[in-house]
Order: structure tokens, then sequence, then C-alpha cells
């Protein structure tokens, strides 16, 4: 699942579908659902997380408005939200793609938001238990230094 999270796409591909969004946008104000999911496709799979970002605010439109490509949309909702670490709504959506289908790959991601989430968990257990350590030699340094 990490070289497939860490696959980005190519900078041609992701440039010659923000050019054809931008296209569409220019030419009358709306852009075809196809051309949208192409282009938030390449977005959730750059380098960059602010692409990811707007990917994921496309999919989340449409998804939203288009229900037949759902299921697509759900997916790489998913995805994308994992990329950016974003693992409660990555999840969530791995969940609600499960309702529409059971899928291994989608089984596959679920597993891993989970243990990635419980790393970050621990993580964080480790560093809050490591401030109270610094924090308790400090005051327990500063009492004794007091009592002098």
């Amino acid at each position: 699942m990490d070289e497939l999270l860490n696959e980005v796409v190519p900078q041609d591909d992701l440039e010659k579908f923000e050019k054809k969004y931008a296209h569409e946008l220019e030419l009358d104000g709306d852009v075809t659902i196809d051309t949208k999911f192409e282009y938030a496709f390449c977005l959730v799979r750059s380098r960059y997380t602010n692409d990811i970002r707007k990917g994921i605010m496309i999919l989340e439109e449409l998804a939203r408005v288009h229900t037949e490509g759902r299921r697509d949309y759900i997916y790489y909702l998913a995805f994308g939200n994992t990329r950016i670490k974003n693992y409660s709504e990555g999840l969530k959506y791995c969940r609600a793609f499960l309702e529409i289908e059971s899928n291994d790959q989608v089984k596959s991601l679920e597993e891993y938001i989970k243990k990635q989430s419980d790393k970050e968990m621990a993580k964080g257990i480790a560093v809050a238990g490591g401030a109270a350590l610094v924090l308790g030699g400090i005051l327990g340094l500063g009492i004794a230094l007091s009592k002098k």
C-alpha cells in the first residue's frame, strides 16, 4: 500500500489536465464531469499537499452532484486524505465505499489507515510523555534550587 500511496503523477499529466480544466472553465464557465474527475485524479496523486487538497475539494463536489461516479470519487477521497495523513477522513471514506461494495484494495487501504493512525497516536503519547518528564525534571530542579 505504501508504494501505491507514494506513487506520484507525472508532471506532464498534471499540466495536461490542468490546461484542459482551465480551458473548459474559460470557454463557457463550466467544466465537464470527466474533466473534473481527470484533473482531481491527477491532483490527489501530486507530490504537493495543496494540490491534493484541491483534488479532494473537486472530488467532494463531484460526489455530491454526480451520483453515478460516486464509487470512484469516494475511493479517491479516501486515497487523497490518506496521502495527507488525514486518517479520520480517509477511514470515513473507506467505510462509505465498503457500504457500496466489498473491495480488497479498499479493505487494504482501510487497514493501512488504521495502522498509520495507531502509529501517529503512539507518537503523540510518546511526545506527551517525554514532555511531562522534562517538565517534571525542571520542576524538581526548581524546587531543589529554591530550598538552598
